[in-house]
């Protein structure tokens, strides 16, 4: 490919970014990316589908792993989010240069950071009990996270290249990379528990193998030169401060991810003295409600792209146009998935444990309360990115650290020990709408203040 060749398909994805109308420009980005969540989310959940016929204490086990596996995440998605911020606003100031340098450094970064991760594997067992597992479900649990603390660099440096993809509007690309590996995932799954019989072992095997894929799809972008930012390990930034500002950026990931992490060991640890059956019917509840949510997250990453790109063409109106849409496109949702989720709890929950009354029950009853802050958790959801993506780094923290840490901390301790396990099951949900009203506050300051209808410059608050 020419250098002429190269900066004409730069200038083409610049105009289109800026200049397409936006709520079809959101759309279009928004679908791949919500069906990548959509397939990221099911390979998850598939794991726990054919997981619990292996019974309780391997689906609670699988549950308990999920905590690492957050971690994984967090560090993923924190370098990720803080590349993708940082690449969508240098590509709408036209600062190709720049953006190709963080992309490269935030994908060494996260490599590195996942290598780190090993370290887990020295003391297995006591980090499972970490994370809450049970006697029963401990064996399981070490089978599992073994598998998926190996495959945690190419995890984490798979978030990194797909965040790269989106950040240019590649979000066909970023789909193809994570639909395959979760595609081949669900088929080793079954292949693997079901017709070779290797218990929660083959699911983490299954697991482990999707990812590499997955990886070596999102790369094959960049070494054939099918993205605008380039990717040379040789060219990595040498200077810390770089490394420290792709962090910052992605810092409210981190908290986000990490404490989503905390949040589910502090579930697991609540619902302990309920026994497996409890332990089980709240695990799957939360798996299916975290499906539903990355669908809300996955229209967020279509519409991030678009605010970045315009916030740093300092096209204001288009960035508060793109909010708007995907608000919404996710309140409909909501609506929707809400109502759903209420009248057929009992028998989505009787998909993952038919037969099992108790756990149906338990579960069912959880997915009913948590269908109450579905309409609503968009919103907070993309107010929360919003300020992400525009690099407004201390409010962005305070919000991801609200769903799973501020609220929900206190109240998976304090409403279990005067409403026993129903006060487990309502814990998300309150957290959830208190996130929600807290959020409104933050979307009026950020339009009034920092995304004005003028399109003199101003000086930015952004921290």
């Amino acid at each position: 490919m020419t250098q002429e060749t190269t900066l004409q398909k730069e200038k083409a994805e610049y105009e289109r970014m800026t200049k397409s109308p936006v709520f079809s420009l959101v759309l279009r980005l928004s679908i791949p990316t919500t069906f990548s969540m959509l397939i990221t989310s099911i390979y998850n959940i598939a794991d726990t589908f054919f997981v619990s016929s292996l019974g309780n204490a391997a689906t609670s086990a699988v549950g308990v792993v999920y905590s690492i596996q957050s971690i994984i995440q967090a560090v993923g998605y924190g370098f990720g989010m803080g590349t993708q911020s940082l690449i969508s606003r240098k590509l709408g100031e036209q600062k190709n240069d720049e953006a190709n340098l963080i992309g490269t450094s935030g994908f060494v970064a996260s490599f590195i950071m996942g290598c780190v991760m090993l370290l887990g594997l020295i003391n297995l067992p006591s980090l499972m009990r970490i994370f809450g597992s049970t006697e029963t479900a401990l064996p399981h649990a070490c089978s599992y996270g073994f598998w998926i603390l190996i495959g945690a660099p190419l995890f984490c440096s798979s978030f990194v290249l797909n965040n790269i993809l989106r950040a240019e509007g590649k979000a066909m690309y970023s789909m193809v990379g994570l639909c395959s590996g979760g595609v081949v995932n669900i088929g080793l799954d079954a292949l693997f528990i079901l017709g070779l019989h290797m218990g929660v072992e083959g699911a983490a095997i299954a697991t482990m193998i999707s990812q590499a894929l997955s990886f070596l799809i999102l790369l094959s972008f960049f070494i054939f030169k099918r993205s605008i930012v380039r990717i040379n390990p040789l060219k990595t930034s040498r200077k810390p401060s770089d490394y420290f500002h792709i962090f910052l950026v992605g810092l409210p990931t981190v908290f986000r991810q990490s404490l989503g992490s905390v949040a589910t060991a502090s579930l697991n640890i609540a619902v302990r003295p309920y026994g497996d059956a409890a332990m089980s019917a709240v695990s799957i509840a939360n798996k299916i409600y975290i499906l539903l949510r990355s669908m809300l997250i996955g229209v967020g990453q279509g519409f991030q792209p678009v605010a970045g790109y315009n916030y740093g063409a300092k096209k204001y109106d288009r960035v508060r146009e793109a909010f708007n849409c995907a608000v919404v496109i996710g309140t409909l949702y909501g609506v929707v998935a809400a109502a759903t989720l209420y009248m057929l709890s009992g028998q989505i929950m009787g998909i993952f444990r038919a037969g099992d009354e108790e756990v149906v029950a338990i579960g069912g009853q959880m997915l009913r309360f948590l269908s109450f802050a579905l309409p609503v958790l968009g919103y907070s959801t993309f107010v929360n990115q919003l300020y992400q993506c525009l690099g407004f780094v201390a409010p962005a923290t305070f919000l991801a650290s609200c769903r799973q840490g501020i609220f929900f901390l206190p109240l998976i301790v304090t409403l279990p020990a005067y409403m026993g396990l129903v006060g487990i099951e309502m814990t998300q949900m309150i957290a959830d709408i208190l996130t929600f009203a807290i959020s409104i506050p933050y979307h009026i300051f950020i339009f009034k203040w920092e995304l004005p209808l003028s399109l003199m410059p101003k000086t930015s608050r952004r921290n």
